[in-house]
Formats: C-alpha cells, sequence, structure tokens
C-alpha cells in the first residue's frame, strides 16, 4: 500500500464522480452555472484538511493552494467551504466509508470498541443557549474523574486505527451499551462482517448485550476484561486494553475535538 496524499485523492475523486455521487443523487441538473468547485473536489478538499491535520478552516483555506494547489487549481472562501461541507455530510460519510474499505485492517475479523467524552462547553450559559442544546448532556468521565457537558462519541476501529463504526449521543439519554446497540441496528454499514471479535472494556458488561451481538443477525463475539463482581475468568491482557485506549484518544485527537471544546467554539 502506498502511503501517498496525491494517489488517495486522486482515487477517491475517480471514485466520487464514478460511483458515488451517481448512486447518492448528487448529480447536479437544471438551469443555472454550474460550481467552479465540483461536489467531489469538495470532499477530497474536506479529507486532505483531516489527513493533514487542520483543525480550522480559515487556517485549511489558507494552506490549501500550498499544500494542494497543484491538484485542486480553485478553491472557496470560508463561508462558502462552511456551508457546502455541511450540506455534503452523506456525501462526506459515503465516501470516507469507501476509504475505510480500501485500508487492510478493515479485512481483518477484530475490532476495537470505545467510547469517549466530547465536552462542548464549560458555563452553564453555554449548556442553555448552544446550539447542541437537546443533543448534548451532562455526563460523567470516569478516566478524568470528573464531569461535562457535551456528546458522548462511541467508535468501532480496526487494529490500524481505522474507523468503521461511529455514533454520538447524548449522555444523558443513553449509556454506552445502548449507543451500540442503536449504532449496529439503525446503520447496517456500521456493523462488522459476522464472525468478527470484538474488543471493548468493562463499560458494554452485560449478558443481554453480548447476546444481542451474538444474534443472527450480527453474529459478533464480545471480548472484554471481567468485572469485579463476576465469578467466570475472562483472560484479557493488560496491553490489549491499553492499545483500545491509544488508538481512541489518538482518533479523538486527530479531528481537533479537545481543541474545539476546550475553545469554546461550540
Amino acid at each position: 500500500m502506498i502511503a501517498d496524499l496525491d494517489t488517495l485523492l486522486i482515487a477517491l475523486y475517480v471514485e466520487l464522480t464514478g460511483r458515488i455521487i451517481p448512486s447518492l443523487g448528487f448529480t447536479r441538473s437544471g438551469p443555472g452555472k454550474p460550481p467552479e468547485v465540483t461536489d467531489a473536489e469538495l470532499v477530497c478538499l474536506a479529507v486532505a484538511q483531516v489527513l493533514l491535520r487542520f483543525d480550522g478552516e480559515r487556517h485549511w483555506l489558507r494552506a490549501a493552494a500550498r499544500q494542494v494547489g497543484h491538484l485542486f487549481p480553485r478553491l472557496l472562501g470560508q463561508s462558502e467551504y462552511n456551508q457546502r461541507v455541511k450540506n455534503a455530510a452523506p456525501l462526506m460519510e459515503a465516501a470516507l466509508r469507501w476509504v475505510a474499505e480500501q485500508t487492510p485492517g478493515s479485512t481483518e475479523l477484530l475490532r476495537l470498541m470505545d467510547a469517549t467524552a466530547v465536552p462542548c462547553g464549560q458555563s452553564v450559559v453555554t449548556a442553555k443557549r448552544s446550539g447542541l442544546a437537546g443533543y448534548a448532556g451532562y455526563g460523567y468521565c470516569a478516566s478524568h474523574s470528573r464531569f461535562y457537558w457535551g456528546g458522548k462519541l462511541l467508535l468501532m476501529v480496526t487494529c490500524d486505527g481505522t474507523v468503521t463504526g461511529f455514533a454520538l449521543a447524548n449522555p444523558e439519554l443513553a449509556g454506552e451499551r445502548e449507543t451500540a446497540r442503536a449504532m449496529l441496528q439503525s446503520q447496517p454499514a456500521n456493523r462488522p462482517a459476522p464472525g468478527t471479535a470484538v474488543v471493548s472494556d468493562k463499560g458494554f458488561s452485560g449478558d443481554d448485550f453480548e447476546e444481542f451481538l451474538a444474534g443472527e443477525d450480527l453474529g459478533l463475539m464480545l471480548i472484554r476484561p471481567a468485572r469485579k463482581d463476576e465469578k467466570t475468568p475472562r483472560p484479557f491482557p493488560n496491553w490489549l486494553r491499553q492499545r483500545v485506549e491509544a488508538i481512541i484518544w489518538t482518533l479523538k485527537s486527530q479531528p481537533g475535538l479537545a481543541a474545539l471544546a476546550g475553545g469554546g467554539r461550540f
């Protein structure tokens, strides 16, 4: 596998124009001048922004001409770029899922699953006036031993860190098991292949949840450490838990979620 950004963006552009955009019905038609930056170019620019670790759109658009200008001679202003990326959310998801399918780890029958807190504000005023009110709520982060106001991000990833399933829930309304159940039931694209082993922590314990995963619709096997009150031994090496934590925290910091929350942008 060649780790080259230009090759990835060109392959993604071809896939978008040839299959993804026509299948989703994003093809533009009718009167009016076509946009200078096509939807396929827009998605490729957004993917490049994430891979090059630019958290803010303003900084990215300033650097885009230097970083990928040889591939995208036409760029957008910040406001137009922001609005078009929001409107292209289904197209973005389809493109990122295609990228995930091309990674070697996606073919392995092993997934790591964990949830992490995404704080979205620090003050009571933010919790009341934020546009995320109703989507975000108060939850408890055990790893930091503190309460927070925000969302709970659930990720299912391969051993090389490729995200194959995700969900964002209000921690007041749903726990980790409920979020995982809804993620796998409502979005079939998040489901691993039958026979996949899913490694998680003790937060996903429960006979009903294990039966749900092992059911006919999913056929998954849960691997987790034993709780203190469980008599049945569950071998679970410490290095495996550390691997899960390292990958989840790396993914959380990659899109700059912690930095955005700390800066009060939500």
